[in-house]
């Protein structure tokens, strides 16, 4: 009787921890979105608005980007931390799930952040060379299609493959990765981090054909993402993703 109790209490603790985790992931996306949209709308208002210093235009660049990850990769993170959180919880860590799989987040979120200063840093060279439009779209041909290509192409590379299948499998990840502590959610989620890394990154460069303030390219790469590392079938996804980018590329530059 006493079993039946303790595994009723973790089961309890399990789904409270779930739903906190859950709802906490799902708001911090919804007001990076907001965020967003804020920052498009004012962009879209006053398109011939006077340039910042180098410093100021690096600093919004780099808000913009990190906050964009926020929205576009947690998503695709979540069913990671959510496990991340379990696995605390019945290792008997009683009392650290939510806290570690909030550091977690933190660990995954800092590699994208990271990520976020190198592509601020291209777009302001991009826009200092007059090659981003008012909604930070390319405005050459050539740029644009090889953009394109570059990321079709990194979909059929074995690095991708490789990558993709650690963001696919978390628990393989966590079986044989795993550190204890907080010190040690940082570190796994940030390993974890790198992998996604690794197989998103080309896809966001797509961002500068279409428009880094262009939400709905933001929410179609978001989707893709999300699509590829959680439903069947991902690597024929990822081919058929990149022949298409490829093909969008040579077309282009025809054109």
């Amino acid at each position: 009787m006493g079993g039946v109790i303790v595994d009723r209490g973790l089961e309890a603790a399990l789904r409270h921890d779930r739903r906190v985790v859950a709802a906490s992931l799902a708001l911090v996306v919804a007001l990076a979105w907001l965020y967003l949209w804020h920052d498009a709308a004012m962009m879209r208002a006053m398109p011939d608005m006077p340039r910042a210093s180098t410093a100021g235009q690096f600093a919004m660049a780099f808000a913009m980007w990190a906050v964009m990850m926020v929205g576009m990769m947690l998503p695709s993170a979540a069913p990671a931390i959510l496990l991340y959180g379990t696995l605390v919880r019945r290792h008997g860590e009683l009392g650290r799930a939510l806290p570690t799989a909030w550091v977690f987040s933190g660990g995954y979120l800092a590699v994208w952040t990271a990520f976020s200063l190198g592509a601020a840093a291209l777009q302001i060279a991009l826009d200092r060379a007059a090659l981003l439009t008012p909604m930070l779209g390319s405005t050459s041909t050539a740029l644009s299609a090889a953009i394109l290509a570059t990321a079709g192409a990194y979909q059929w590379l074995p690095v991708k493959d490789a990558c993709l299948r650690k963001c696919r499998d978390p628990l393989t990840f966590f079986m044989t990765r795993w550190r204890g502590g907080r010190a040690g959610a940082f570190a796994m989620g940030a390993e974890h981090g790198v992998y996604c890394l690794g197989c998103c990154w080309a896809l966001m460069g797509v961002l500068f054909v279409a428009g880094v303030m262009n939400l709905l390219a933001v929410a179609l790469i978001a989707g893709f993402v999300l699509v590829e590392k959680l439903l069947p079938a991902s690597r024929i996804t990822s081919r058929i993703a990149g022949a298409t980018l490829v093909l969008a590329g040579v077309a282009l530059l025809l054109r």
